[in-house]
């Protein structure tokens, strides 16, 4: 009499070499973008104390930093900044004398072939804290615009091949989209931080860049958590608004707004796997409570399985470390 066999996942699983011929989902090189945090001075390099890995830079240094992420094979980096001073509208923000303007200089001068994206926002500049301009106490939306896409427009002028606005206001895309076009950038790409949510996740990247708000919160321009329907409506505006590739912030505890983005929009996608994200695993694995390299590969590649094109994270380095190892 015939018997039918057991159907046996586990043969696919057998051996590393067997199982690595047949994974799904793979986090390569080509899929990182590492942050750099520039600040004024020269020869300043300073770890950043809630971000365990990760500096304080100085122009000079960044293009040091940035060849090293190049030398490993990460094809791109995200550039913030501190200024030099800040005031109520951030005008540090577009000033080609800041950090920033002079990093993406220095940077594709030194690396042409590194991809250099620019984040677009104010929080860092303003004297309030807040992503855009105050009238009557509150942040107002469509004065902010103008001011947003002058910034970007000096982050191209210094060289940006991507400009990444994160503030959240309504219409921005379109503003800075315009904005470079009328000045001859229509080849420049935009990165929108289209679904950028309210989160406690920012904890520790906010004090990089001593970007907390003095008064309020973000809540009336970032995301509620809750919504994922709103999600897609904001990434819809935002192609509509000329955008060419889509942000999900933060990642790890949004896999389900990533892939519902991925499954609505034929955009690429990028996911930013969060400072708050970043600095409890290095907590943990500092206690030796984790292994560190398998849960940041873990981590990573759940971003990706769940519809990630493009992964900003902190851990890039080291990534990059183990998967030349």
């Amino acid at each position: 009499m015939m018997i039918s066999p057991f159907i046996r996942p586990r043969r696919l699983r057998a051996s590393a070499g067997i199982r690595a011929l047949v994974r799904e989902t793979k986090v390569l090189l080509d899929d990182l973008i590492y942050p750099l945090f520039l600040v004024p001075g020269q020869q300043v390099k300073k770890e950043i104390s809630s971000l365990p890995g990760c500096y304080h830079l100085s122009a000079d240094m960044a293009v040091a930093v940035a060849r090293e992420a190049y030398s490993l094979g990460i094809p791109a980096v995200l550039v913030f900044g501190l200024p030099e001073y800040k005031d109520e509208c951030g005008s540090g923000a577009w000033d080609a004398s800041s950090p920033v303007q002079r990093a993406i200089t220095l940077i594709k001068a030194a690396l042409p072939e590194l991809v250099v994206v620019s984040d677009v926002c104010l929080c860092e500049y303003t004297s309030h804290g807040h992503c855009g301009l105050i009238k009557d106490n509150q942040v107002d939306n469509d004065s902010s615009l103008e001011i947003l896409a002058k910034v970007a427009l000096s982050h191209v002028v210094a060289g940006a091949d991507i400009v990444a606005p994160s503030d959240m206001m309504d219409g921005r895309v379109m503003a800075i989209r315009q904005a470079l076009d009328a000045g001859g950038h229509s080849n420049t790409s935009i990165m929108s931080y289209a679904v950028k949510y309210a989160s406690a996740y920012y904890g520790p990247f906010r004090d990089a860049v001593d970007s907390t708000p003095q008064f309020g919160d973000r809540h009336g321009y970032q995301m509620d958590p809750a919504n994922v329907r709103e999600a897609l409506r904001e990434a819809t505006l935002d192609v509509e608004e000329g955008a060419d590739i889509l942000m999900v912030k933060p990642a790890l505890a949004y896999l389900d707004v990533v892939r519902q983005v991925r499954d609505r929009f034929d955009l690429p996608i990028a996911a930013y796997n969060v400072s708050g994200e970043y600095a409890m695993v290095k907590a943990a694995a500092a206690k030796g409570w984790i292994d560190e390299q398998r849960i940041v590969m873990e981590t990573l590649t759940s971003i990706k399985r769940a519809g990630a094109d493009i992964i900003i994270t902190y851990h890039a380095l080291d990534v990059a470390r183990w998967l030349n190892q």
